[in-house]
Formats: C-alpha cells, sequence, structure tokens
C-alpha cells in the first residue's frame, strides 16, 4: 500500500442507500491504490443525479457506476469521484460480487483514472486491469475481473 502518499478526503452520502461504506473503508481502498497526494471529494449519489452527471458530462442519458473528474496534474492531485449507489449495488447483484468488494474495486478503479490511468485501449486498458486486480488481491479480495458462476 502507498502509506507514503498523502490523502485529503471529503466523502458525502446524498444517496440514502442501505450497506454503503464508511469513510474509514473507503479511505483504505484509496490509499491503496495511490502513487501520488491527492485530494478527493467522493459523493455517494441516487439514480437520478448520477444520471443528470453523466448526461451533463460524458453526454449519455444514464446513471453509470462511477465518474471521474481531475482537475489538475500537479501534485496534490484534486478531483471528484460520483458513485451511484443503485447501479453499484444491482451490478454487484447481477454479477454476484459482495457490494463491498465491488465498492472496493470501483474506488481502486476511479483512483487510478484521477492519477492518469485509463482504458481507452488494449494495452492501457490491460495495465489498469492489471493493477486494478492487483491491489483488490493485496487488500484480500478476489480478481474482480473474474467471471462468478453458480
Amino acid at each position: 500500500m502507498s502509506a507514503g502518499h498523502k490523502l485529503s478526503l471529503s466523502v458525502q452520502y446524498a444517496a440514502g442507500a442501505q450497506c454503503l461504506p464508511t469513510r474509514h473503508q473507503f479511505r483504505r481502498w484509496i490509499k491503496s491504490a495511490l502513487q501520488r497526494d491527492v485530494q478527493i471529494v467522493l459523493r455517494i449519489v441516487h439514480e437520478d443525479e448520477g444520471r443528470e452527471l453523466n448526461e451533463n458530462f460524458r453526454g449519455k442519458g444514464y446513471a453509470t457506476n462511477v465518474l471521474t473528474f481531475a482537475y489538475n496534474d500537479v501534485e496534490p492531485l484534486s478531483g471528484d469521484v460520483v458513485m451511484c449507489a443503485p447501479v453499484v449495488e444491482q451490478e454487484a447483484r447481477e454479477q454476484k460480487k459482495d457490494l463491498h468488494a465491488h465498492y472496493a474495486h470501483l474506488t481502486i478503479h476511479a483512483t487510478l483514472h484521477l492519477q492518469g490511468y485509463d482504458h481507452e485501449n488494449e494495452k492501457d486498458a490491460v495495465a489498469m486491469e492489471t493493477r486494478e486486480t492487483a491491489i483488490m488481491m493485496k487488500l484480500g479480495y478476489a480478481n474482480p475481473y473474474q467471471v462468478v458462476t453458480l
């Protein structure tokens, strides 16, 4: 884990969902993926706000699981992460994943995006997924890209 990097974290719970991760859990997951100092506002939203943000900033008329907004490329990095609780919950159910493991993965995914990782091409996607998987496994979670069959 990246204990040497500084994290300023504000968590906003704007959705009334059940079983949301705690601020401490989000902090642990973000710190596990840090390679730089960062300032993050993490906001958990309901579906209406998630849809509105995705429409306004990505031109997509639906709520997505996580959005990352990076504001600069100097340390400390500054950005917002928005997670849509109903979408995250639905994905966890459909993919037969533990809800907090899915939140952990999406939090790590967003943290890597904030630090410049992307998955726009195959090479970058493989690099990002490899990093995410290594972090998840170090935290004691399963490979998030492994399909669960029952």
